[in-house]
């Protein structure tokens, strides 16, 4: 009999009075890990009231107290950095290899990042004639979070983090595909002494995330996932005037100019469309090859596609590459795959579904590389979200430009050049918000990450994402009798 989570609502576990609940698949396996109940009328109810009595304790504590209690949280999420990685592996299907380097302590980096600037959040004083005023930053209240099913316990903690660092309550709604790690970090959040309610984790659908988006007592609702449910979030959340914050989709341009490191170029072409099995926004799925340069590239390309990725269990060490999230969406990857053959895309690898010998029910489809692409073909204009690079030619500085930026999209770009002044003339001109030099793929938690144009509004981590989570009071002093005509 399958074990069953419930919603975490004011420290604690709450059961749902429907009796509603939803499976869990791990995408390697096929097979059912475990059950979650869903958020019914009741526990929605009592995560609104007991956030609204968490955000009254946890908004009058000092900056430098809150610092103190998350702080225990970072700890006690390295602690346990195996115990949470081996839960987004089955939740995710992505490699082990990944997700005890990456997903945990991502998160904590960026609790511990904004922990530490919650004691610095401070207002202005300015004097206006013989009178002044000051201004003070204080917290919006209630905050919705929406994750995604990609990266669930760091998304989680990215959102939590600046929340709750500047006297923020979250209600934190996971993907109903990853919904275990989300209920992990409320559990270490109470340890660390967050008070009750400040962080209660409910599970669901889109149904669910409709209520959060349009609930009158939530101030802010951030959202990531794809862009037409971005757009369906931030139409509802305009019927009560939310502050949002949007994370979506991309279709980044990854430029390697002729003078550029070949093998570190090609590192970021794979890193940029392999890892986490390619289910990453920011991946630059656009590989813009100089014409001069494009059959080495190709080369080396091919051989260590060939050579270096290991598919199969994803709990196993050597494994490098993984399964994608759900049967479903490896048809949608492969419906694309085929579009692309179809399109007269040079198929140069993969292209096919993989059942590896360690794990033949999982959800695998084999690294596909496209060659000789052209602007103007579907799987170069839409986001896939899987394993699929499109490698195009260019000669032209100006022209790779105007193509790279010839998208709705504008979530992540990057340019592989050895000469100084082209790295940052070019990288200058991207119409995007998340952008690398010869590097692909790196989000410190000190720097903000977020789109331009449909891929998103506002930002995560770095300082700019506190101005995002308060507002600000004006208080003006008058130190003379009041002047009055009546």
């Amino acid at each position: 009999m399958s074990v069953v989570y419930r919603n975490y609502i004011n420290g604690q576990y709450l059961a749902n009075d429907t009796g509603e609940t939803f499976e869990v698949i791990n995408p390697a396996t096929g097979e059912v890990s475990y059950l979650v109940e869903v958020a019914d009328a009741k526990v929605q109810q009592a995560a609104i009231i007991s956030a609204q009595q968490g955000f009254q304790l946890w908004s009058t504590m000092s900056g430098m107290e809150r610092c103190r209690i998350l702080l225990k949280a970072v700890e006690l999420l390295r602690q346990r950095n195996d115990e949470l990685a081996a839960i987004e592996v089955i939740d995710t299907g992505k490699p082990w290899q990944e997700a005890s380097v990456v997903d945990v302590a991502s998160g904590a980096d960026s609790i511990e990042f904004f922990a530490g600037l919650a004691a610095g959040i401070e207002g202005a004083q300015q004097q206006v004639g013989d009178d002044f005023y000051y201004t003070r930053r204080e917290p919006l209240g209630i905050c919705a979070g929406i994750g995604a099913w990609n990266y669930p316990l760091q998304i989680a903690c990215w959102k939590s983090a600046p929340a709750l660092a500047s006297g923020n309550a979250m209600l934190f709604k996971p993907s109903e595909e990853t919904p275990l790690g989300a209920l992990k970090l409320a559990e270490i959040f109470s340890e660390a002494g967050v008070p009750d309610g400040v962080f209660n984790v409910i599970q669901g659908d889109g149904l669910v995330g409709a209520w959060m988006t349009s609930h009158s007592d939530i101030a802010k609702v951030s959202f990531t996932g794809e862009v037409g449910t971005g757009q369906k979030v931030m139409a509802a959340a305009a019927g009560s005037l939310k502050d949002v914050t949007m994370e979506l989709g991309g279709k980044s341009p990854l430029i390697i100019f002729d003078d550029a490191d070949i093998d570190n170029a090609v590192s970021a072409a794979m890193l940029g469309n392999f890892y986490t099995q390619g289910e990453i926004c920011t991946n630059g799925t656009r590989v813009f090859v100089h014409d001069s340069v494009y059959p080495i590239f190709i080369e080396k390309l091919l051989k260590r596609t060939k050579d270096n990725i290991v598919c199969g269990d994803p709990m196993a060490e050597e494994t490098n590459f993984g399964a994608l999230i759900s049967k479903a969406h490896q048809q949608k990857v492969m419906e694309y795959i085929n579009i692309g053959i179809q399109e007269g895309a040079e198929l140069l690898c993969g292209g096919t579904i993989l059942s590896p010998d360690s794990a033949p029910n999982g959800c695998f489809v084999a690294p596909t590389i496209f060659g000789n692409c052209t602007d103007d073909m579907v799987i170069c204009k839409e986001e896939i979200f899987g394993p699929v690079m499109s490698v195009l030619k260019f000669t032209d500085e100006a022209d790779v430009i105007a193509r790279a930026n010839d998208t709705q999209m504008g979530l992540a770009a990057a340019v592989f050049t050895q000469n100084i002044t082209r790295a940052h003339r070019v990288i200058h001109q991207m119409q995007a918000g998340i952008c690398w030099i010869n590097a692909y793929g790196a989000s410190p938690a000190e720097m903000p990450v977020g789109g331009y144009k449909m891929s998103g509004i506002g930002r995560e981590n770095g300082t700019e994402t506190l101005k995002a989570y308060t507002q600000v009071k004006a208080v003006y002093v008058g130190m003379q009798p009041l002047e009055s005509p009546f």
